[in-house]
């Protein structure tokens, strides 16, 4: 092993750390261009070294840098004594102490590079890392990092670092799902004011927005600050509503911030604290921990990085108490370690693709412009690149799990455990990776499986919260700070039974106050809180407004008739809504006048004609079906044809006096009988309705009639009525007109649009139905409701008592609460009972009698399927007969041969139809007759000529 260069250079490696840190930036805006100069390559006897130098660059002193040391050594010598990686070329660790200082961590790389290092393991700080990556890219050695998780470590900026532990990119993640998994919308962050902790925090920021979650408060921590800086910036925290903490600090001084939460109270029960891998990495180093600090951290959740549990690990772990027994094991060792079998096993290909280790001057280095400073001891590796290829494309099994690198540099299935402090120890509750997020079942079990990340497949156990509670908090409270709940109130001048002001405290009044006031006496917590009139009280305020207040912060919440509309759902938060509601449009009306054609109004156009067409229809089939059989069906052509229209229309009064003789005839005249029951029911109905119920009707039939207008509209002050109209229906904005109050709504519609007035008013209908109670009848509500919404509380966006206010009016909706407040202010009476007439929708259509019509038109189909068949049939009884009369004229007159059998003639198939039955029967008995006679003759002849042969 290789120990560093001698104090006595100190002086000279300053001088070239300065120089180095004023070189670098220039690189950055130049492009590099210098050739390498041969000569100056180290001389090498064989291809393969003796051996080569591997730097590790770290904190000796620091709970990391403890477990690292070891860790280094002993992969040292297990890569020397296995004789299957580079084959005879020893491998030399040379160690620096960074001394957790960017400076030192910096000369200290430089003292590395002086010792012609192939590869630098290290820094464990974030920080450091960001500095010596530069001199990394310079000389071209591959810098791998074992404890730099900063997220902002990109591939891009440093081409030669690697990270072989994970990236915080990860762990951010891995909060954020639990964040989401738990229900909280905000919480707060603390984290050390360095690169790691700010650009860590800065990922979980992004990433909690996606969830619709965010970062309350960034509480940042200077580094090595006292206790008196911490236990000031706790307070400060304390007083805000969150109460979900987020701990990003390093292991080595991250105790003293739940030391300080301890003191202050703020580890009991109602408060969530969740850190990052350092306090694992922190407990795991002072194995066994004291009571004192499992007592401190009882109910914490800390993430912790995830290996796979292989042989190859429990035999590490065995180990470790003979290499160090007075160092904690912890996860960090296990990178370390795995980082020089990393660099070996490249090393191992690079030499057998026939590399060699080569270094050269760097020119650059050499323009220091007249300054004394030398830096020729600073060579390039010129194998780097193709070595840092190399290592990228390694893929094998260390003591952490499969060793593989993805496209950004990262390690591939990043996974973490989440543990939960007990005063027993930390248990297990669960697992996060990005194949499948949180799970109770180990991630290798998992990763073989499609990736699956929904809601519905995050699993944790149950876990033990601070004050040891098992119930999850509610993750805030209503803030410490003396403000109370800022609650915008319109001041209305009309309809003021909803909101208004008082002169009593709490200074408003009305049914939306109420129903406020109930649900937050439903809250498990007290709510401090205030009302703030908002509007001059001459005119109504603007809602739209009103909400914009919220978004900007003046109000906490706006309480009043406030529709929920989806612009300002982008804005703010509400409740769930307490009331419904909906534009509807209300027009003067006036009684309808009779028609002498009242009689007509019954049915639709369509329905008359069906209804007379089936009279007509079902007049012919029952004439058809009982004309062989009934003697008042038949007659000359005149009377049979006056018999059908006189048959189809008595049956709408049941007066028909033919009878029905035939089967298939009754069949059908008792369907037809039913239907014309229906239909004479339901015209009787309809027709009394017409004459008698008084009818009131209106000009203006609904909103599609008004926007096809071009008469004044008139809106309400405020609401959200004018936008709709204008932006939906695409109605001029000249049309509109803004009315204050019910005086000047009735004023109005009793102008008209001639005299200065309106032609209707499109309003929502809780407001409409007190304007109807004081109209007089002269007003009403056309066509239908053509919105749904409903009213509702807007909150500032992800407002956690939004939630809670959402919940409690529900119950109050449950319990019939909400019922009592309305009829405590809303109990109007409303004695008009007419209703506006629609001649259109009054009216019986075909769509109500069309089955019945179906039924009769299949039964008659049916029968006169039925009666065809059998008269076809009589008429092929009767048909052989006529052949053997053709046959016999065919023998007689020879010149007609031709003609052949003659097919039944439509002509005598309907003389058998014009038959009466009793004629039919009558020759289908004697055609049987006179077969059965001549069979008999036959038989007589045959037997005569048998007795005289």
């Amino acid at each position: 092993m290789v120990r560093g260069v001698s104090m006595a250079k100190a002086i000279r490696v300053v001088l070239l750390c300065v120089s180095v840190l004023w070189v670098v930036p220039k690189e950055c805006a130049c492009t590099r261009n210098y050739s390498r100069d041969s000569s100056s390559s180290l001389p090498t006897l064989s291809q393969r070294p003796s051996s080569v130098n591997v730097g590790a660059l770290f904190t000796y002193d620091s709970f990391i840098g403890k477990a690292a040391k070891p860790a280094f050594k002993a992969a040292m010598d297990d890569v020397n004594a296995d004789q299957t990686v580079l084959k005879g070329v020893k491998l030399n660790i040379v160690f620096q102490d960074s001394n957790c200082s960017g400076f030192i961590g910096t000369m200290g790389a430089l003292q590395l590079m002086e010792t012609k290092v192939v590869a630098a393991i290290g820094p464990q700080s974030s920080g450091i890392a960001h500095m010596i990556a530069y001199v990394a890219n310079e000389l071209h050695v591959p810098l791998l990092s074992f404890g730099a998780t900063d997220p902002t470590l990109s591939s891009l900026q440093y081409p030669y670092f690697l990270r072989t532990t994970q990236n915080d990119y990860f762990q951010m993640h891995a909060i954020a799902d639990f964040v989401s998994y738990s229900g909280w919308r905000q919480v707060i962050a603390i984290f050390v004011d360095d690169e790691c902790g700010r650009n860590g925090v800065s990922v979980l920021g992004d990433v909690l927005a996606k969830k619709r979650s965010r970062i309350s408060y960034k509480a940042a921590i200077t580094p090595g600050a006292d206790a008196t800086f911490i236990k000031d910036l706790l307070v400060s925290v304390n007083l805000m509503a969150s109460r979900v903490f987020v701990v990003h600090v390093n292991p080595d001084s991250g105790l003293h911030v739940f030391r300080v939460a301890k003191s202050l109270g703020m580890m009991g029960s109602g408060y969530v604290w969740i850190a990052t891998d350092w306090l694992p990495t922190a407990m795991d180093s002072m194995d066994p921990v004291d009571s004192n600090t499992m007592d401190l951290l009882q109910g914490v959740v800390a993430f912790r990085h995830y290996t796979n549990d292989s042989t190859a690990k429990t035999q590490f772990m065995a180990r470790w108490k003979n290499l160090t027994p007075n160092v904690g094991f912890n996860s960090y060792a296990m990178y370390a370690y795995d980082s020089v079998w990393l660099v070996a096993r490249a090393l191992d290909v690079f030499f057998r693709e026939n590399n060699k280790i080569t270094f050269s001057k760097d020119p650059n280095l050499h323009k220091t412009n007249g300054s004394t400073v030398q830096l020729s001891a600073l060579s390039v590796f010129n194998g780097g690149e193709k070595f840092m290829k190399i290592i990228l494309g390694m893929n094998h099994t260390g003591v952490t799990g499969p060793i593989q690198f993805d496209s950004d540099r990262n390690r591939v299935n990043p996974a973490y455990e989440i543990l939960n402090l007990e005063g027993t120890g930390p248990r297990r509750v669960g697992y996060w990776s990005n194949h499948s997020g949180l799970s109770v079942v180990p991630p290798e079990i998992l990763n073989s499986n499609p990736p699956n990340t929904s809601t519905a497949n995050q699993h944790l156990y149950g876990i033990i919260w601070p004050g040891e509670v098992t119930k999850s908090p509610r993750g805030w409270v209503f803030p410490n700070n003396g403000k109370p709940l800022r609650i915008g109130v319109p001041n209305r001048v009309s309809y003021t039974d909803y909101v208004s002001k008082d002169k009593n405290p709490p200074g408003v009044r009305g049914y939306c106050i109420d129903v406020f006031e109930a649900a937050i006496e439903l809250l498990p917590y007290p709510v401090p809180r205030t009302y703030i009139l908002y509007g001059d009280g001459k005119r109504n305020p603007s809602y739209d407004n009103l909400v914009n207040e919220v978004v900007a912060d003046n109000f906490d919440v706006a309480v009043g008739d406030i529709t929920i509309v989806t612009n300002r759902t982008r804005y703010v938060d509400f409740t769930q809504p307490f009331i419904e509601s909906g534009l509807v449009v209300v027009a003067p009306v006036k009684e309808a006048k009779s028609s002498p054609w009242s009689f007509l109004k019954p049915f639709t156009i369509e329905m008359w004609a069906v209804t007379g067409a089936f009279f007509l229809f079902v007049g012919a089939m029952v004439w058809i079906l009982e004309h062989r059989f009934n003697q008042e069906f038949r007659g000359p052509p005149r009377r049979q044809l006056i018999t059908i229209f006189w048959f189809s229309f008595s049956t709408m009064f049941f007066s028909h006096r033919e009878n029905t003789v035939s089967s298939l005839g009754r069949l059908v005249l008792i369907i037809w009988l039913f239907v014309v029951l229906i239909i004479n029911s339901s015209y009787t109905a309809s027709l009394t309705s017409i004459l008698t119920v008084r009818q009131l009707t209106s000009r203006i039939e609904g909103i599609d009639t008004l926007v096809a207008s071009n008469e004044l509209i008139g809106v309400q002050d405020g609401t959200f009525a004018r936008n709709y109209l204008v932006n939906e229906l695409n109605i001029a904005p000249s049309r509109i007109k803004f009315l204050k109050d019910e005086e000047q709504y009735l004023s109005a519609l009793q102008l008209g649009p001639k005299d200065g007035g309106v032609a209707a008013i499109v309003d929502e209908l809780p407001y409409i139905e007190v304007l109807l109670t004081n109209s007089n009848c002269k007003f009403r509500t056309v066509g239908q409701e053509f919105t749904r919404t409903g009213w509702g509380f807007a909150f500032q966006r992800d407002s956690p008592l939004a939630v809670d206010m959402s919940t409690a009016i529900l119950q109050l909706s449950e319990e019939g609460e909400l019922e009592k407040i309305h009829r405590k202010w809303l109990n109007y009476k409303h004695e008009c009972s007419m209703q506006i007439s629609n001649s259109e929708d009054s009216q019986l259509s075909l769509k109500s009698f069309w089955g019945l019509f179906l039924i009769c038109g299949i039964t008659c189909f049916m029968a006169l399927t039925v009666f065809f068949w059998r008269v076809f049939w009589q008429y092929q009884r009767l048909q052989p007969e006529n052949a053997d009369e053709e046959r016999a004229g065919e023998v007689s007159e020879p010149s007609r041969s031709g003609r052949g059998l003659r097919a039944p003639s439509f002509k005598e198939l309907i003389k058998v139809v014009d038959k009466k039955e009793a004629e039919i029967k009558e020759m289908l008995k004697q055609k049987s007759n006179k077969k059965l006679k001549a069979t008999e003759s036959a038989a007589g002849s045959s037997h005569s000529q048998r007795e005289n042969p």
